[in-house]
């Protein structure tokens, strides 16, 4: 589908002699996070989806009241799709970025930052937290934690890492 969509839009833009235009994909399932060093290939960048790649990666519906608080998307699992997806894009130099509730919590940001994540999108009211979070920290503290983080067995686990420095 991605290719024959970046097909379809040079098309276009050649019809129109117009400038190219980036193309970029949703990661949103867990095996689009598994192809993202294949998928690198044909996207100019990737944006992480992480509340349905949270959804998805543990199998909870995240609109069953019942099931909701289970959807964490600091669980080990869910971050090491996001790693996946960094590394993938890493192969070819594609930037990543991230949408989801962890982009605007300081200690889901510093995650993201230190697993090599480009790009947050939040909402205003969560960018001064964000950025003194990540401005409070060196690059490779931040690398530290998200690799403790990736070492880590539950999500609990991994919040209680929040506040161990970085």
């Amino acid at each position: 589908e991605l290719v024959i969509l970046r097909e379809r839009c040079e098309a276009i833009r050649a019809e129109l002699d117009a400038p190219a235009v980036p193309i970029g994909i949703m990661i949103e399932v867990p095996a689009a996070a598994v192809q993202a060093h294949a998928l690198a290939e044909h996207a100019d960048f990737f944006s992480i989806g992480t509340n349905d790649l949270t959804q998805y990666a543990l199998a909870i519906d995240r609109q069953n009241p019942e099931l909701a608080s289970e959807a964490d998307s600091l669980h080990p699992a869910v971050l090491r799709f996001i790693a996946m997806t960094v590394e993938g894009a890493r192969r070819h130099d594609r930037w990543v970025g991230v949408c989801g509730g962890i982009a605007g919590d300081p200690f889901g940001a510093a995650l993201l930052a230190g697993l090599g994540v480009h790009e947050l999108s939040m909402t205003p009211r969560d960018i001064p937290a964000v950025k003194a979070r990540i401005r409070a920290s060196s690059l490779g503290d931040l690398q530290a934690l998200a690799a403790r983080a990736l070492d880590a067995t539950s999500a609990a686990d991994v919040r209680a890492l929040d506040g161990e420095g970085a």
